[in-house]
């Protein structure tokens, strides 16, 4: 039997949006990867893994729900300053350990809104509080040591504080306390971490962010390395009209619904590709 993997990388509030987008409209166009075996989430990716893995909402209902008012929802902004020192730790940094723990200390002493705060936000997004029968893996990085983690059912850790701690973009939001260590977004070791898609047999990427840069892989990268190894894969990445809806500022709600609207029109163009290597 076909084993059948969905990677969705981070890219902030847009990026659920035009991720949420993007399933829909392919599910429109016949082909559902929603059905996939594992679906593996970073950042913007856990959010939308953890509704779709819920049982609650169709790819269609998913969509929908980024089109309403973005209430409850909290704009922010990297600042310059805080992107230079990403920057210079990608120079310094000899591995993506090291710069993850390089960067957990930036989030560790950035002053952001109140923990609890946050997670609640995260709460509000999520229709169900449980892991899914389904197996949903979301990242995170220890942000004392570097250390990566992909979070499952198996792992003890609750969905809710998987979740919040995979969308903790250092910097932006504080770091999330899962058992006295603190955690930082996933995508801090990868925008997608599609080799957590090793083993299976077809292989499809969503990633609102792309690029890599010095030890950080690109999605294509490891699309690459998927492919290789025997993999059918397909990697999609925002069109121009996409890019364009999503905007300078992937934390910026009110893009939410645009950018959800563009991966939708997007996906039409993507679907025969889609189709070959989910179902041949």
């Amino acid at each position: 039997m076909k084993t059948t993997a969905l990677v969705l990388g981070g890219g902030g509030i847009t990026g659920v949006g035009w991720e949420a987008g993007m399933l829909a409209g392919l599910a429109a166009a016949g082909v559902d990867v929603s059905t996939a075996a594992t679906v593996i989430g970073t950042s913007a990716g856990s959010v939308v893994g953890a509704q779709l893995t819920s049982g609650r909402l169709t790819p269609a209902e998913l969509y929908e729900r980024q089109l309403a008012d973005s209430t409850g929802e909290i704009g922010a902004r990297l600042r310059k300053a805080t992107v230079a020192r990403y920057a210079l730790a990608v120079l310094l940094s000899r591995d993506t350990e090291a710069f993850g723990a390089r960067i957990g200390r930036l989030a560790l002493s950035a002053r952001t809104p109140a923990e609890p705060e946050r997670r609640a936000v995260i709460e509000q997004r999520l229709l169900s509080h449980d892991w899914p029968a389904r197996r949903l893996v979301i990242t995170a990085v220890n942000a004392a040591t570097g250390e990566f983690a992909a979070f499952d059912d198996s792992s003890g850790v609750g969905l809710v504080d998987a979740v919040t701690a995979s969308c903790a973009v250092p910097g932006v939001w504080p770091p999330t306390t899962i058992d006295g260590d603190r955690w930082i977004d996933g995508g801090i070791r990868s925008v997608v971490n599609a080799d957590l898609a090793a083993g299976h047999d077809r292989v499809v990427i969503l990633a609102p962010m792309a690029r890599g840069g010095g030890p950080l892989p690109s999605a294509g990268a490891q699309a690459a390395q998927l492919t290789s190894a025997g993999a059918r894969v397909v990697l999609i990445t925002p069109d121009s009209a996409a890019r364009a809806a999503i905007g300078r500022n992937p934390l910026d709600p009110a893009r939410r619904a645009s950018a959800a609207r563009a991966g939708h029109a997007q996906a039409a163009a993507h679907a025969e590709a889609v189709a070959r290597v989910w179902t041949g």
